[in-house]
């Protein structure tokens, strides 16, 4: 009976979410905005300013997996995750509005102390970032069943793109090309106010809606129902451990997740270069082929949430693979046999999004299904480790090869290493949990609130 009323409360992972979308709205805005002040302002070199660009993987491969596990650890009247939502919003909040004071300071009047500023504050922005990342991205699983957890990935990542779109759309009002074209500074100032107020207003809204301490409570309640969902084990001592074959399939996941981050971002990196080099279009045509695949992947996240509770996440995760490396494979045809950008060229993106969608959705409730529930925090650090550590890594060999060897190898490299990460996902023999398949009336119960 308890099978049957398991469903997901849509509603509240959506509140849940908006953690996510207050870090994806900044992180849209950060890779837009940044990069142009560091050349155009501060008339840093290409090659430098893609240095400090890459600082935030950089410091993510330590901050995500320590404040992960610190959150773990704390114990509060707010909850484990919340303190670090709100601490780390904070101050990201505050240093945000300082980089546009100092990029138009600096616009004035060039000083080498206002620069030396403007790093200081990045960094200190970047690690107020990296506090609570791994503490926003856990509460999801801290208060949801674990065979619901691939549809709560899904709303939760939904949740991502709708920030993403809200500052697109904040920037395109704006800063429209009428506005900007000919001057000789552009001030950010509204733009940051506007995205720090949305994410502080986001987390504002789930401190007053959503309880963590009470309901991680009543989903800790729940999963000792059913023990069956718990892959850790008692060494005899009272304390959980994971087996031996469970620690083999979180090592081979991780390594999955590593291949196809290489892969997919080596792509998205450099893909706009590709497309001018080798077809001649411009930023304006590269734009649309990867907005055509954010729709892609924004219109699949929850059919791929219920047909991972379906079949299963790893063959979910395998279909997706497969799709991904067939349309890489397709997109160096395409872009080598046609002169421009035409339709087939949307709807192989527009695959990629949904192949995109069917991995990522289920990877991290893979990873942390493995964990008992006091370790999430630190399960999902792991998480970001091996995908922070891809897109560090790869913008350097893709951009190598491209260099050295020639640009034809751009796609063939990726579906290269998205086709390895179906090799390893093959050793993965955990973490695919999923809810009892129900039938008739009884199958629309998960769309409730």
């Amino acid at each position: 009976m308890e099978k049957e009323k398991l469903k997901l409360n849509n509603k509240r992972t959506i509140l849940v979410g908006l953690a996510f979308l207050s870090i994806s709205a900044f992180w849209q805005m950060y890779d837009n905005v940044v990069p142009k002040i560091l050349t155009l302002t501060f008339h840093m070199p290409e090659s430098l300013a893609g240095v400090i660009m890459a600082a935030d993987n950089i410091l993510a491969l330590f901050l995500l997996p320590l404040f992960g596990g610190l959150s773990d650890r704390t114990n509060t009247k707010l909850g484990r995750r919340m303190p670090y939502i709100l601490g780390g919003t904070a101050g990201a909040v505050i240093l945000m509005n300082l980089l546009p004071i100092l990029d138009n300071s600096y616009a004035a009047e060039a000083a080498p102390f206002k620069f030396a500023s403007f790093v200081v504050v990045l960094g200190l922005l970047l690690i107020a970032m990296g506090t609570y990342r791994s503490p926003a991205v856990a509460l999801m699983p801290d208060v949801t069943p674990k065979p619901l957890r691939s549809k709560g990935n899904a709303i939760i990542n939904l949740m991502g793109a709708v920030g993403g779109i809200i500052y697109l759309g904040v920037a395109a009002v704006l800063y429209p090309k009428s506005k900007v074209e000919g001057l000789a500074h552009v001030d950010y100032q509204p733009l940051f106010i506007i995205v720090s107020a949305l994410m502080a207003a986001a987390v504002v809204i789930l401190l007053l809606t959503i309880r963590e301490p009470k309901l991680a409570s009543e989903n800790q309640a729940l999963e000792k129902k059913h023990p069956e969902w718990d892959l850790a084990r008692d060494d005899g001592s009272g304390n959980e451990i994971l087996p031996k074959p469970v620690k083999k399939s979180l090592g081979f996941l991780l390594a999955s997740i590593a291949l196809w981050f290489i892969g997919y971002n080596g792509v998205t990196t450099w893909f706009t270069t590709y497309i001018d080099v080798v077809m001649g279009e411009g930023l304006g045509g590269a734009s649309t082929c990867l907005m055509v695949a954010t729709g892609g992947a924004i219109v699949s996240y929850i059919p791929i949430g219920v047909v991972a509770s379906k079949i299963g996440r790893k063959k979910t995760i395998l279909g997706g693979v497969i799709l991904l490396a067939v349309c890489f494979l397709l997109g160096g045809i395409l872009t080598n046999v046609f002169d421009s950008i035409n339709i087939i060229m949307y709807i192989a993106f527009a695959l990629v999004g949904l192949a995109w969608a069917a991995i990522n959705v289920n990877s991290l409730p893979m990873v942390v299904e493995m964990c008992k529930g006091s370790d999430v925090g630190k399960f999902t650090g792991y998480y970001y480790t091996a995908s922070m550590a891809a897109q560090v890594i790869t913008p350097v060999i893709a951009g190598w090869l491209l260099e050295h060897v020639g640009y034809w190898t751009l796609f063939p490299y990726a579906a290269l290493f998205v086709g390895l990460s179906f090799v390893t996902m093959l050793f993965v023999k955990h973490g695919d949990v999923k809810a009892e398949p129900k039938r008739g009336l009884n199958a629309f119960e998960d769309m409730d609130d």
